[in-house]
């Protein structure tokens, strides 16, 4: 019996058209262009506006996905939404999409791993594939970090913006294509460095803890930096000996978009070309789980079949992971 694989066979991605540049942050909080640009890389960031949440932006990808695929809502076995933005702390987000774009086959749940959510969730959904639990799913990372970025922090409200982005995985026996293989780790030590203090069980929603500004991100950036400069790297370096792979096999590094310096170091220490080294830090910002996905879906015309490519990330938690795809398409 041959075995199941799970390849790409469809991504889109979608940002709002609302933006905030460099020069309206400065207005905001005490910043400029040129901190802005030298520590992080980022010129502007899409902003979802109003009472609209990562959902509204899932059904567009995901309504995209089944129109470009001819395929019925009734085809989808599998939802995962990636986010730390959900649109409400129950029903799970998958679920609202899955009511949003008719899909009521299949089943769906979100998965919370900081920036490395597409990547915890598009290996989960691999091994759905390829067990033969389901044969088409849906991996969507998306995100309004805007809801929980205060703008009156100058360290962290330049480094978030808001998008969605999706794959949609299917089952073939093809050999040589697909999700090849995937390493993923977590070091509940990251905890203090990169949290929201409020709004979950231990400390719900108050005044005091809406007056002490506890429901938006806080980051110990110097902290964060370190760990995700060597992490990615060496995450992606243990794919590459487990696979018998060099440097030198990769096409193309879809790194999370966090920092602009974190992706040139992780691409220097691959010894990659900078035109391999995808990178759209400068336009959307950090859209956390969204950020790879996008990456695919704005870069997805250079990809040849049979193209290695390694995405990578580091997020809260810590949590970090890489996953090696021989793109199918």
């Amino acid at each position: 019996m041959s075995k199941i694989h799970a390849i790409i066979t469809a991504v889109e991605g979608y940002a709002p058209e609302d933006v905030i540049d460099n020069e309206m942050l400065s207005k905001m909080v005490d910043t400029n262009d040129e901190w802005i640009m030298t520590r992080i890389g980022i010129k502007t960031r899409h902003i979802l506006k109003g009472d609209k949440g990562p959902s509204d932006m899932a059904k567009i990808v995901v309504d995209k996905i089944l129109k470009e695929k001819n395929i019925s809502p009734d085809e989808i076995g599998l939802i995962i939404c990636c986010t730390v933005t959900p649109d409400m702390q129950f029903p799970a987000t998958a679920n609202i999409i899955a009511d949003k774009c008719g899909i009521k086959n299949g089943f769906g749940f979100d998965i919370n791993a900081g920036c490395s959510g597409f990547v915890y969730g598009l290996t989960t959904a691999t091994k759905y594939i390829e067990s033969g639990f389901v044969k088409k799913a849906l991996v969507i990372g998306a995100e309004k970090m805007t809801s929980i970025v205060d703008y009156q922090d100058r360290a962290t409200c330049p480094i978030f913006g808001d998008a969605a982005a999706a794959v949609l995985l299917e089952a073939t026996e093809e050999e040589n294509v697909g999700v090849v293989d995937a390493i993923l780790h977590s070091d509940g030590v990251g905890v203090k460095h990169l949290h929201q203090v409020a709004g979950g069980s231990c400390h719900p929603a108050t005044i005091d803890t809406v007056m002490n500004r506890q429901h938006f991100i806080y980051q110990e950036g110097q902290a964060v930096f370190k760990w995700a400069v060597v992490k990615m790297a060496e995450v992606t370096e243990e794919l590459l000996e487990r696979n018998n792979m060099q440097k030198s096999d990769i096409d193309y590094l879809l790194p999370h978009q966090a920092n602009l310096r974190i992706i040139k170091a992780t691409g220097e220490r691959l010894e990659l070309k900078p035109e391999q080294v995808l990178v759209n830090i400068q336009e959307y910002g950090n859209t956390t789980s969204a950020t790879i996905p996008m990456l695919m879906y704005q870069n997805k015309e250079k990809f040849k079949k049979g193209d290695n490519l390694i995405l990578t990330s580091f997020g809260a938690g810590f949590t970090w992971g890489a996953i090696l795809v021989k793109w199918a398409l």
